[in-house]
């Protein structure tokens, strides 16, 4: 009997089957050549993922020199996209300037990670992950209205946070 108390707790908890929908995200951008002393660190912005664009970014104003692109940030279940709405311009060059994405959880949330080429047409070649974040260096690149960047990603299962 005590099995299958332990069982149905098991079965009604909360889990997200490989997926990032329903997932906590914080997004922010960074630009550094130490990671420990960026040179820009934006304003992060968290939002819960759901359906439509979750990250609309505009410019912020110049810090040292440097400021956010306009990027919008749309996140499924198992795929990120990313397009330039506004502007035309190439990246400042560091060891890393792009995207973290950071979901709230405890385990390691990335499984892979994958650039799809058929919906990219960036020259972007560095994108990993570090337990429940994804970092995504766009540093030198150009941009404008017809970039974009997808990837593929799997999930593992990891419950809600």
């Amino acid at each position: 009997m005590m099995r299958w108390v332990a069982l149905a707790a098991v079965l009604a908890s909360p889990v997200s089957a490989g997926t990032l929908e329903g997932r906590l995200v914080t997004f922010t951008v960074e630009t550094w050549d130490v990671r420990e002393t960026p040179l820009l660190a934006a304003r992060g912005r968290t939002v819960t993922v759901g359906q439509g664009v979750e990250f609309g970014l505009d410019r912020e104003g110049f810090t040292a020199g440097l400021d956010v692109v306009p990027v919008n940030v749309e996140i499924g279940p198992t795929r990120i996209e990313l397009s330039y709405p506004k502007g035309i311009g190439r990246f400042y060059e560091s060891r890393f300037n792009g995207y973290v994405l950071r979901f709230e959880t405890d385990c390691a949330l990335f499984e892979n990670v994958a650039i799809d080429p058929a919906g990219t047409s960036m020259k972007v070649t560095e994108v990993w992950a570090e337990a429940g974040a994804l970092f995504i260096n766009v540093s030198g690149l150009g941009y404008g209205p017809q970039s974009t960047l997808a990837l593929d990603l799997e999930v593992a299962d990891c419950p809600l946070s």
